[in-house]
């Protein structure tokens, strides 16, 4: 399972704020990895520079001495709408000859498809295939008198996930869905403000935690202050997966620190799924909260069966065919004088497709170990995310293909035990109802078509584009 994107904003005269983003971007790396990019505002023009890769081969300080302005936004993308290319980098920098605004969001809209066409037949133009241009696109057809009631009006239309932040040449304003699917949240810094997806972002720089943005709520910052629209959520659908995996452990979200939230999911799992063994250990660094957890529940000692190496990935050098055969042992690296021989409880955070779970039982089984028991933090997944979360369509879903001892077979496990919904929801200590559970249950938040995937907008876009070209040429 991949992340959804990092998102951060930034209104802070006399502060360098692309240096400011540029460290908090690296604080939210683990959101995206695919490309990255920073926005800023001097008052009269936005300045943009977005690029594939991480943050650290994005930037240069060439690159940041050239985004000057007191406003800033910026970018890591993970695609869950449109393919990984350079056009689709974000923050989007958008215009209609009047107006000019950028904007980063976090999220996917279930109804972008409808959306583009009806803004291409209003003879709006794209240049991404992202349901990002066209959340901006439609800001700015929407009417208003400011720019709040502009997006407010374009919130009514959207459907789905967005925690987003948007620049216009003098103004910030960060904006949530009415469900709250994705976090997003409001610091403060040197008598500025600042807007992130999480917490832990806020820490990197200095800045001090205020409070969350709510679902439905537009906060607009600009030289007279912070002013705050909140519109109709009549329920929430926090994304369950923030506290799992995807957020850091050092954030928190609707008051709690996860790092804790994870060991209580480890101790559930102890609690629900008990087994005589020798060894615990978390698969790092998703689960090792959670393997504490377990470890301190049983009683069983817990020790790093797994190294990580955690610079996997972060070169544009594609590995030969005999290294990508070694698989996930590019990851990680067993200890064997620690495993063998021993009886061993592995926590992980969740089995999406069942592509790599077996390779890690394999391994371990190849450094020694007895017995492999996998435990799993998350309840099988049987339905996918159409709100930010590239995870598969349900077809490659092995909880939807398999029963729980049919999974564990396939593994190659000794057994295999999932957390309970109920005992996730009690690791977590918030009402169940603050969530959105639609990938165990199949019960989403809003409607949804089960047959879309994040290249349905691009190649309706794509088609499109090729359909006007042909009407030009037998012009």
């Amino acid at each position: 399972m991949h992340e959804s994107c990092g998102v951060f904003g930034i209104f802070a005269p006399n502060e360098d704020v692309a240096r400011l983003t540029f460290f908090a971007l690296f604080a939210l790396q683990h959101r995206g990895q695919e490309s990255s990019g920073i926005a800023t505002a001097d008052g009269r023009r936005i300045h943009v520079f977005t690029s594939m890769g991480r943050v650290a081969n994005v930037f240069t300080e060439d690159s940041l001495r050239q985004l000057t302005g007191y406003i800033a936004i910026g970018h890591n993308r993970y695609s869950t709408t449109g393919s990984s290319r350079a056009a689709n980098a974000q923050p989007i920098v958008v215009s209609n000859g009047a107006d000019t605004i950028a904007i980063a969001h976090n999220g996917n809209i279930i109804n972008a498809t409808h959306l583009y066409q009806e803004l291409s037949e209003q003879g709006y133009h794209f240049h991404s295939t992202t349901d990002s241009e066209v959340i901006a696109n439609l800001i700015l057809a929407s009417p208003g008198r400011n720019w709040t009631e502009r997006i407010r009006y374009a919130m009514r239309r959207l459907k789905g996930a967005y925690s987003m932040v948007i620049i216009t040449a003098n103004e910030l304003y960060a904006v949530r869905d009415p469900l709250g699917v994705r976090p997003l949240c409001l610091g403060t810094l040197n008598h500025g403000w600042v807007i992130a997806s999480e917490t832990c972002a806020l820490d990197h720089i200095g800045a001090g935690f205020v409070r969350e943005v709510e679902p439905s709520e537009i906060i607009t910052i600009n030289e007279h202050g912070i002013s705050s629209s909140i519109g109709e959520s009549t329920k929430k659908g926090l994304c369950i997966f923030e506290f799992i995996y995807f957020a850091r452990p050092d954030s928190v979200i609707s008051g709690k620190l996860l790092y804790p939230a994870r060991q209580a999911m480890g101790a559930g799992l102890a609690q629900e799924h008990p087994v005589d063994a020798d060894l615990v250990m978390g698969i790092p660094d998703s689960a090792t909260a959670a393997g504490t957890g377990y470890a301190r529940e049983s009683g069983i000692p817990v020790v790093e069966g797994l190294i990580k190496n955690r610079y996997v990935g972060r070169t544009f050098i594609e590995p030969d065919q005999r290294l990508r055969d070694l698989g996930v042992q590019l990851k990680f690296n067993p200890l064997p004088q620690v495993l063998s021989g021993e009886r061993l409880v592995v926590v992980d955070d969740s089995i999406v497709r069942g592509t790599t779970t077996p390779s890690v039982v394999r391994l371990l089984r190849k450094a020694g170990a007895r017995e492999v028991h996998m435990r799993i933090c998350a309840p099988p997944i049987k339905y996918p995310c159409f709100f930010g979360v590239d995870m598969a369509t349900r077809r490659e879903l092995i909880a939807a293909r398999m029963s729980v001892p049919e999974i564990c077979k396939f593994i190659g496990a000794d057994s295999l035990g999932y957390l309970s919904i109920e005992g996730l929801i009690k690791a977590v200590d918030l009402p169940r109802e603050n969530f959105c559970l639609a990938c165990f249950t199949g019960e989403y938040p809003v409607p949804v078509q089960l047959e879309m995937d994040k290249f349905t907008l691009e190649s309706v876009m794509t088609d499109r584009n090729r359909a006007f070209c042909e009407s030009t040429e037998d012009k």
